[in-house]
């Protein structure tokens, strides 16, 4: 489903456990960010959609349904711009797997909402997913499920028998 701005809009829906609802959390394109090590409060990170590899991307477009600011998925296999990296505020050091966390967008100062306005034709019932410019609790999201990662163990502290 394509946005004002022609991207693929971006939805929620209420079920978890949705294949459409995985999202992968990397570091900027900098390669910062090492599979597997803990997710820091304060991070800059981005979120890839698993099934099109595209990120989660916000700009200064109105949102079609609240008129906030439209979130879409933007770039090809992981490759965006400067538009899709977002900041995870956290009460602690860092992320935990049962934490409700912002998202807070570094080039917009937005933080990624859902408030319940439901799109029609042709995807009845899910959620516009949108920027909005105050913390509230509309802005709090939380790992349901996936696939967590422990680091690595660090070869030159590892024991051999």
């Amino acid at each position: 489903f394509e946005t004002g701005s022609g991207q693929q809009s971006v939805t929620g829906v209420e079920a978890s456990d949705d294949a459409n609802s995985y999202w992968r959390i990397r570091g900027k394109s900098d390669g910062s960010c090492q599979r597997g090590t803990p997710v820091k409060c304060g991070q800059a990170v981005r979120l890839t959609h698993v099934n099109t590899g595209k990120n989660l991307h916000t700009h200064h477009f109105p949102s079609p349904l609240s008129n906030n600011q439209e979130v879409s998925a933007f770039g090809d296999d992981g490759e965006g711009d400067d538009l899709d990296i977002w900041i995870v505020q956290c009460s602690g050091t860092h992320w935990e797997r049962d934490d409700a966390v912002r998202f807070k967008h570094v080039g917009t100062d937005v933080f990624l909402s859902i408030t319940g306005e439901q799109y029609g034709h042709p995807i009845r019932g899910q959620r516009e997913v949108h920027g909005m410019a105050t913390a509230n609790h509309h802005n709090y999201w939380k790992a349901m499920e996936g696939i967590f990662i422990k680091p690595s163990m660090d070869p030159a502290k590892h024991d051999e028998l």
